[in-house]
């Protein structure tokens, strides 16, 4: 199978990896791809918001499949103009993505599914902001109802706040706040059938306690020992495929990647938000326990065949991501700084532990320099939450960028409950 990615991230790269492992994938691609994918794949320049620019290349490239990973290029319809030209696309259609596109559209669709979600009022003006922030108080939830590249929530007890963030937004939700940890639930879907894959826990918070802004995720783990066993189980049937069953009644069915964001409050579970496509740093841990190859179960969502695909396979045992941000992220981060380590993480931390790159890319001297707010994801493997940990920061500790930062808490909790139960 000849297997083309878009995008440029470290959530494409580590699908880059885990395909570059799969035996079935004889040619791997990526447009635009970036420095470390440069090494798994090769990579291409593109507009990954031109649908016709990505068919182009798939049928020039003799692609047998295309994975869209940002929800940018699924909003504008990528996988449909992809599709459209004969290639089997793994991604979900503009009208589908919209579940993730417009925050007011998955709760209606929510409600028509019965999938248990915060109250919420979408407001339009500043006397329906007042009033809904009136009527569920502190702490505010706050949502850009667009996408915002992970940054158009905020969750604050200011209500003024809350109230310029709701003004700035061009269409607002605001919704009640959801007590409880967050679990993070992918499922593959082909728009009837849905294979949920194991879940994970990300950190927003840019630094350690869960203190400072949000970001697009400092971190994350799999598995969740804290987690009922019966979780997965649960939210298939009570949010997963009632959601896609319902978008498929609509005539909008959809195929790809369908991401839960879940609250596991006092009242049972709850869905924060949806996505439409796999989640970053989540994706790293989680195909990180993965044993089935890649490109087969992607391959069968997209072509409708996902009822036939044989049982996941998983390792038993944990990963952890540690994401290392640029200097001033989630503000305007600093680029173009020197990355030292690369090679030390290579030789010293493989297999156990890689670096998977987010934000990077080569200067004139052929240095790899940071050109991005999250810069890399180090993830590591271990046979339980405090090996993959440790195994982790060993590889962080050998990354050297001026100015950069990174949670040093990622997944300690959740160690330290494991190995006191343990």
């Amino acid at each position: 199978m000849k297997v083309l990615v878009i995008g440029g991230g470290a959530r494409e790269h580590a699908l880059c990896r885990s395909l570059s492992l799969d035996p079935d994938v004889t040619a791997l691609h990526c447009a635009p791809g970036n420095t470390g994918i440069a090494e798994v794949a090769t990579t291409h320049p593109v507009d990954v918001l031109d649908g016709a620019a990505v068919a182009d290349l798939a049928l020039a490239l003799g692609a047998d499949l295309v994975v869209v990973g940002p929800e940018a290029p699924l909003v504008a319809g990528v996988a449909d103009a992809v599709r459209e030209r004969g290639v089997a696309a793994f991604g979900p259609s503009a009208e589908a993505a919209r579940l993730e596109g417009s925050k007011a559209f998955a709760k209606d669709v929510m409600a028509a599914a019965e999938v248990p979600t915060a109250r919420s009022y979408v407001c339009a003006g500043p006397a329906e902001i007042d009033a809904a922030l009136d009527a569920f108080g502190a702490p505010y939830v706050v949502k850009d109802d667009g996408l915002a590249a992970g940054k158009g929530v905020v969750v604050t007890d200011d209500v003024e706040a809350a109230r310029a963030h709701a003004l700035a937004c061009e269409r607002v939700v605001i919704e009640e706040f959801l007590d409880g940890p967050e679990v993070s639930l992918f499922a593959v879907t082909d728009g009837e059938t849905v294979v949920p894959l194991q879940p994970a826990q990300d950190f927003k918070r840019a630094l350690d306690g869960d203190e400072g802004p949000n970001t697009g995720g400092m971190g994350a783990y799999s598995p969740l020992p804290w987690a009922d066993p019966k979780l997965v189980d649960e939210v298939l049937q009570t949010v997963l495929q009632p959601t896609v069953d319902e978008l498929r009644r609509r005539g909008t069915p959809f195929s790809g990647l369908l991401y839960a964001g879940l609250a596991i409050t006092s009242r049972g579970v709850r869905v924060i938000e949806f996505n439409a496509r796999f989640g970053d740093p989540e994706t790293q841990v989680v195909l990180a326990r993965l044993k089935t190859p890649l490109a087969g179960l992607l391959h069968a969502a997209a072509t409708g065949e996902l009822a036939a695909f044989p049982a996941l396979r998983w390792s038993e045992g944990a990963a952890v991501t540690v994401v290392v941000a640029s200097h001033n992220y989630p503000g305007t981060p600093r680029t173009g700084d020197v990355i030292e380590g690369l090679a030390d993480v290579a030789e010293q931390d493989a297999p156990h532990a890689y670096v998977l790159h987010a934000g990077t890319q080569r200067d004139g001297s052929g240095r790899v320099v940071s050109a991005g707010g999250r810069v890399l994801s180090v993830t590591a493997s271990g046979t339980d939450l405090g090996e993959a940990r440790t195994r982790a920061y060993e590889a962080v500790s050998r990354l050297r960028l001026d100015g950069s930062h990174h949670r040093t808490d990622i997944a300690a909790r959740a160690a330290e409950a494991a190995a006191a139960v343990g």
